[in-house]
């Protein structure tokens, strides 16, 4: 190892100084590699905060086991089913409890800017509360009230100064369709690509603000289990019992389904992961007609190499040597520009955009699969390269 380390540092880097050599071809490779590694970065941030955002509040749900209709969708689009299956539900061994949740979207209008937006309206029973948020479950006394909701302060928006306001202990009323409601207290989740937020209520509050709705027809069905039963051997159960018009999962299963709905049926998905791989394509196109370039600008002198008995190992390392600097150069703008980026879309649009280091690894490992690839398909004219063509 030390003979290697001995060996690497005595070695005259010929791939750094043919880059230097030319700093306006050195200058437009980075940036196209940093351009590739933004678009990677995007792509897979916009896709990370698709799996969160449609998983958020299935995560919270505080039940053993999930009914829903076997038309759901997503979050977003549930379906409904008759109510008379939590009831018969309630007659299989092991289930303690059945309750329903109801979710729409509605257009409410801001208190602030008096404009009307999408929201997501859910409706539970506050006996039994739906969701493992302390925030919600603090004010459940508030929703029993007549129009009373709970506002989602991370909802995307201009809501600076009623968040405030709420803050102080001030009554807020706005508008949901034709009634008037009053925001009793906060709590924060996020928005979603459906919807600018959420608003919670009781169900009975639900029902008010959503007249078209009937009360039979539920959007999810939450079961709790007794002590001592296995929500696998209970989930097998309610299979067998409930007619096929409704699915029985476990909370996990649940959250599965979710994920599944998005990463094999919803284009959105998809339009990521092609973003993805096309802003690796990118990369690799741009980093071959650098070197490509290079390799032929510098033809005769790898001939002359050649001519001197030096292997084609040996140049081919000098080809891999200027693809990894470029890896690396190119790298690091493109995180630093990402960052950036993911910072103000947070801002502008209330979606959870984060930097994992896990990302960095994925798209620095992606960066260097990128440049290798793109030496490597360069190398095929030096390979090629006779001394005997040359002089």
């Amino acid at each position: 190892m030390l003979g290697l380390i001995k060996t690497l540092r005595e070695r005259t880097p010929l791939g750094l100084l043919q880059l230097k050599h030319d700093r306006l071809r050195l200058l437009t490779a980075i940036a196209g590699i940093t351009f590739a590694d933004v678009l990677i970065f995007m792509q897979l941030g916009f896709a990370d905060a698709l799996y969160k955002t449609n998983t958020q509040y299935p995560r919270t749900l505080q039940a053993d086991l999930v009914l829903i209709s076997t038309q759901a969708k997503n979050f977003g689009q549930l379906r409904t089913f008759t109510r008379r299956r939590l009831y018969q539900a309630l007659d299989v061994p092991g289930v303690a409890t059945a309750e329903g949740l109801y979710l729409g979207s509605v257009q409410w209008r801001n208190p602030q800017t008096q404009k009307k937006t999408s929201m997501l309206l859910i409706g539970q029973n506050p006996d039994r509360p739906a969701f493992n948020l302390p925030e919600v479950n603090q004010q459940l006394d508030a929703i029993r009230l007549p129009d009373t909701i709970l506002f989602d302060q991370a909802s995307r928006g201009e809501y600076d100064d009623l968040i405030i306001e709420l803050e102080q202990g001030k009554i807020i009323n706005t508008e949901i369709g034709q009634r008037t409601v009053t925001i009793a207290g906060l709590f924060k989740v996020g928005a979603s690509f459906a919807d600018d937020g959420a608003l919670i209520t009781s169900d009975q509050n639900f029902l008010r603000l959503v007249p078209k709705r009937d009360a039979g027809a539920v959007s999810l069905g939450l079961i709790r289990l007794q002590p001592n039963y296995q929500p696998e051997a209970v989930q097998k159960a309610l299979q067998g019992r409930l007619p096929d018009d409704v699915q029985v999962l476990t909370s996990e299963g649940y959250v599965d389904f979710e994920l599944d709905y998005i990463q094999s049926n919803s284009p959105i998905g998809f339009v990521f992961g092609l973003g993805t791989a096309m802003g690796f394509i990118v990369g690799i196109v741009i980093v071959y007609q650098v070197l490509s370039t290079d390799v032929n600008s510098h033809l005769a002198e790898y001939a002359t190499f050649k001519a001197m008995g030096y292997r084609n190992s040996y140049l081919l390392g000098i080809i891999f040597e200027e693809a990894l600097i470029l890896s690396v150069l190119g790298f690091i703008p493109g995180l630093g520009i990402a960052w950036g980026a993911y910072q103000l879309t947070a801002a502008a649009t209330a979606l959870p955009l984060a930097m994992p280091v896990s990302r960095i690894i994925i798209v620095f490992i992606l960066t260097l699969v990128m440049c290798n690839a793109s030496g490597a398909i360069a190398t095929r004219r030096l390979q090629a390269a006779d001394p005997a063509d040359i002089f």
